[in-house]
């Protein structure tokens, strides 16, 4: 098995369409609602079984609706498995669970232009690169240029991208261009401890670690699937756009840690939740420590929103100083800032029913169908723009939210998602031999460590074609583009 040792149940699938598979609840005991993969064949038999097992035991939690959703880069994680969506309903004991949001809350995708091709670039890939690497903080324990105080950074995670906006660090259309504008306005940092603050407070502008990362790519005119959206949201053939994944650090790690600390103490003792996996530990949503939760975990979204602001501000500045042009002149405009590891209130008709429920997305994206209030204002008309991340060796893609979304509470995929551990990926590959063949191959890589490097080879992921291609035949999420890797920074 690609994830640990222990040996679970494999499950009966039923097929409903080529991409979408269905666990009944008779699966395991308690399973309030059945299970769904939105995958290929391939994919779904190519999935460790505790990915089967962990959404399984999500089906068993009070409130859930409809089905326990896993997308098509799912692979097992903590509680729910990386790729797991579920909806409660927040009138009928429905929860919330860290372990369905995850540790690195509010972690996101963003995607900058520029109008300069491939050609412009190449002769400045390395320069651009080692820059970036030396003004954009990666790895584990990495800290930023940014130094502010403590009770500033409380400041931050009330304020998100816009506390960043105001202090300098980038341009005000960058909020119409982020989802929630770049601000959990239910942020309570008063629901955050000390420790959260000392571990966050100095990460402000890096990446960190694990599959996160900074590539510079390219658009081929092959690789524009809607060419009549991608022209409208500025894409060209041959165009270098900027990727960049990460979250929020330390600070969301810690805010997850301190409340499934809470949930555990109270969840049965006071509100009779049983549970089939210590890792789901949840609250009813309305209940005062699920309501402290959900304004904690904003604080981390915000976090990570005002990350991502300032690492995209010093992207502009080194291309600025390599270019010697303005970014404005550049073209350095944000396409969209979009995040998994969330949970969000959200409106949606189950049954024929209009409900108010929690969403929650660990490591899977919303994907908003046109007019959705959650869409801004410039996207509306269009659907919501997806971003997947590939591996650092294969591609990235951008997507736009459709009608087949409403099967899945509005969610896809997030990235390719992992088909082995960390340490065996370790084992396979050499660091510094894969930084060499990828140069070889076009594509040159700065990172903090070479076991990391390791860790992110492309072998250890699955097809982003296929998961993709997944998606789009479901209706999820349609294909707009495809982007080829040039650069990459890495933790």
């Amino acid at each position: 098995m690609p994830f640990g040792h222990q040996t679970f149940k494999k499950p009966e699938f039923k097929k409903i369409s080529d991409v979408v598979w269905e666990i009944s609840p008779s699966f395991k005991k308690n399973m309030r609602v059945p299970v769904r993969i939105i995958a290929t064949k391939n994919l779904v038999d190519g999935m460790d079984l505790q990915v089967y097992d962990q959404a399984s035991n999500v089906a068993t939690l009070p409130g859930i609706q409809k089905y326990s959703f896993v997308m098509a880069d799912g692979h097992s994680g903590y509680g729910f498995s990386i790729g797991g969506v579920a909806a409660f309903d927040i009138n009928d004991n429905g929860v919330i669970s860290p372990g369905g949001i995850g540790f690195d809350i509010n972690c996101g995708m963003r995607l900058i232009l520029t109008n300069l091709t491939v050609n412009d670039v190449k002769p400045h890939l390395k320069t651009l690169v080692e820059k970036l690497f030396q003004k954009v903080p990666a790895g584990v324990g990495s800290t930023g240029f940014l130094k502010i105080s403590k009770d500033e950074f409380k400041k931050v995670s009330e304020q998100g991208a816009r506390w960043a906006i105001d202090s300098g660090y980038g341009w005000n259309e960058d909020l119409d261009r982020t989802e929630l504008n770049g601000i959990a306005d239910w942020a309570d940092n008063s629901k955050i401890s000390k420790r959260a603050i000392e571990r966050g407070f100095n990460q402000i502008g890096t990446l960190g670690s694990g599959n996160h990362y900074l590539e510079i790519q390219y658009v081929k005119e092959e690789n524009i699937a809607n060419k009549a959206l991608a022209k409208k949201w500025g894409l060209f053939p041959n165009q270098v756009v900027i990727m960049f994944h990460c979250g929020s650090r330390g600070f969301g790690h810690q805010i997850a840690s301190d409340y499934l600390q809470v949930f555990l103490n109270v969840m049965e003792r006071k509100y009779g939740i049983k549970i089939l996996d210590r890792e789901l530990a949840s609250a009813p949503f309305n209940s005062t420590e699920g309501q402290d939760y959900f304004k904690a975990m904003a604080c981390g979204v915000n976090m990570s929103f005002a990350n991502r602001q300032v690492i995209l501000h010093r992207i502009r500045e080194v291309f600025s100083e390599v270019f010697k042009q303005d970014a404005e002149n550049l073209g350095m405009r944000q396409v969209f800032d979009v995040a998994h590891n969330r949970a969000s209130l959200e409106t949606h008709d189950v049954d024929g029913e209009k409900k108010e429920l929690l969403v929650h997305r660990k490591g899977a994206t919303g994907s908003y169908y046109p007019y959705r209030s959650e869409i801004p204002d410039l996207y509306k008309e269009d659907g919501s723009p997806v971003i997947i991340g590939g591996s650092m060796e294969t591609g990235s893609y951008l997507l736009v939210g459709a009608d087949g979304a409403k099967e899945t509470f509005c969610s896809t995929a997030h990235g390719s998602g992992r088909t082995m551990s960390r340490t065996r990926a370790r084992n396979m590959w050499r660091g510094e031999k894969l930084q060499k063949d990828m140069e070889q191959r076009g594509i040159f890589v700065k990172t903090a460590s070479f076991s990391g490097l390791a860790e992110e080879a492309g072998g250890a992921y699955k097809d982003i074609d296929e998961v993709v291609e997944a998606t789009h035949k479901a209706g999820i999420s349609l294909k707009v583009a495809r982007f080829i890797p040039i650069g990459n920074v890495k933790g």
